[in-house]
């Protein structure tokens, strides 16, 4: 008998592209994730997929099945909301403060998504940069904080979303430009342009720069299209995540180079209280933000779980 668990693997395969990336979206161990597509071939009597070396392609079966199970988990998510009312009756709120304000490019239409299906819940943004954007969840002054995970998690409860590559942002002309990646070294008598945030929340320069003692001259903007005109101005280098730069690489206004051979990775998370994720609405915020964010940002991978 087909399972849901089934039809979710095929959608997690449609949108990892491969096994390994599709088998730590749901939980699964390779081995496990092969035998589920064996079940599914074998219950269908048809090829679901086809392997090209760590890559899988669907075959006209599989895309079939990947439709039904989108539709089917959306429908189990309508019910789960629906249940959820009759239940309780969720109203209330989400205040949301970013501490990655390059997120302002998919928030919005994730909160779109989110109103259509919570009509009755008040959406609001947190504006501003602060130093300690969990601190507001404490003082009742926000309700979700998209960013890293707190240090320290007492009262509050961390969702995982996606981990994400962070690049290098050079200008078109710049000497370094025939690099295939950058060190910490090349960072050094440069000019790095950040937001307006501590050197502790920004990964390059802990990760990276601190380690390798390299300390550039830091200048601050608090728009990511305004750091970009400033790179492409010759003022200064960034880093910034991949689906964020990616329109303005490809139009070649500025372009883009991986920190490290294997890339610098970071990952994000929704925290929130314990209070507040016990609420319907709030667990189904975070889902539609995953979902959504793997439908059309690339580059992701999935968090295996809350380190």
């Amino acid at each position: 008998m087909m399972e849901i668990r089934h039809l979710r693997t095929l959608v997690a395969l449609a949108e990892a592209g491969s096994v390994s990336a599709a088998a730590r979206r749901v939980h699964l161990t390779q081995s496990a994730l092969s035998h589920q597509l064996r079940a599914i071939e074998a219950r269908c009597g048809v090829p679901v997929v086809r392997r090209k070396g760590q890559t899988v392609e669907l075959t006209d079966a599989g895309g079939r099945l990947v439709a039904l199970g989108r539709s089917v988990m959306a429908a189990i998510a309508e019910a789960e909301r629906d249940l959820a009312r009759l239940a309780g009756k969720p109203s209330g709120g989400l205040r949301i403060a970013l501490e990655c304000h390059t997120c302002f490019d998919w928030l919005m239409p994730v909160m779109d998504a989110f109103r259509r299906n919570w009509p009755e819940v008040e959406l609001d943004l947190v504006s501003g940069f602060h130093p300690d954007p969990f601190g507001l969840l404490a003082a009742d002054r926000a309700d979700v904080v998209i960013g890293s995970a707190p240090a320290r998690r007492g009262g509050f409860a961390v969702r995982p979303l996606f981990r994400f590559e962070l690049m290098a942002v050079l200008p078109v002309d710049h000497p370094l430009r025939a690099r295939r990646f950058l060190e910490a070294e090349d960072f050094r008598g440069q000019t790095l342009v950040t937001y307006p945030v501590p050197e502790s929340r920004i990964d390059l320069i802990r990760r990276v720069l601190k380690p390798a003692r390299v300390r550039p001259e830091r200048r601050t903007a608090e728009l990511t299209v305004a750091i970009l005109q400033l790179v492409a101005s010759r003022r200064g280098l960034a880093a910034l995540p991949s689906w964020g730069i990616k329109s303005y690489t490809d139009h070649e206004y500025v372009i883009a180079r991986r920190i490290g051979k294997g890339g610098l990775w970071s990952e994000l998370y929704v925290t929130m209280t314990r209070e507040m994720a016990g609420r319907s609405y709030a667990g189904d915020f975070v889902e539609t933000a995953r979902a959504r964010c793997f439908e059309t940002l690339e580059g992701l991978e999935p968090i295996v779980r809350v380190s």
